[in-house]
């Protein structure tokens, strides 16, 4: 059996490790870099890369669950450098609805905050904390004054997590609606990168 490594997002380890397990996709390996890095995108490419180089004598194939997610595409160009595939589209809400969706939702209202289950649940340190919003609340309106709704993709029906959505969105005071998204459309992206390849 081939060995796949799956170079991923932070934000993504928990849908990831779901959906393999789900599928049985035991021959993949996952190896996570921090989600932290959306705030500072450019660091994404060079790590990415170093993991490529660290892993590629490992592996017989290896896949990035990543979408390009700031990095002005230099994660492309890294990937075709070592000849490296990932999932297609700018970022990974896209992943979480699929990419019709996805465009739908962003064009039906083009001041859309975009809300994952991660992101819901460490709302508080990666945006609050991160951006300065809480020691410094006037920064909340510049990040987010020109936002006119927080979408929560949600990936399970859960309300604790519903319960941290509603905080994140009152947090930069914006209404919450709530779009189920379940895996499925996460799934479909990872097949559609040859993720079961075996």
């Amino acid at each position: 059996m081939t060995r796949t490594l799956l170079i991923a997002c932070g934000a993504l380890a928990h849908e990831l490790i779901d959906v393999l397990k789900a599928n049985q996709w035991n021959h993949i390996d996952v190896q996570c870099l921090p989600a932290e890095w959306h705030n500072t995108p450019d660091k994404i490419a060079p790590g990415v890369e170093q993991k490529i180089i660290q892993n590629k004598s490992e592996y017989d194939h290896m896949l990035v669950a990543y979408g390009d997610c700031g990095t002005g595409g230099h994660l492309d160009t890294v990937l075709r450098r070592h000849n490296v595939e990932r999932l297609p589209g700018a970022h990974c809400y896209a992943f979480f609805t699929g990419q019709e969706t996805f465009s739908t939702l962003a064009e039906e209202e083009l001041g859309t905050f975009f809300l994952t289950d991660y992101l819901a649940w460490h709302f508080d340190r990666l945006i609050l904390e991160t951006l300065g919003i809480r020691k410094h609340p006037e920064l909340r309106d510049m990040y987010f004054g020109n936002y006119t709704r927080m979408l929560y993709l949600a990936q399970t029906e859960n309300e604790e997590r519903l319960a941290q959505a509603r905080y994140a969105a009152d947090s930069i005071n914006l209404p919450l609606e709530v779009h189920y998204t379940g895996l499925q459309p996460f799934q479909n992206a990872l097949e559609g990168i040859r993720i079961v390849a075996q």
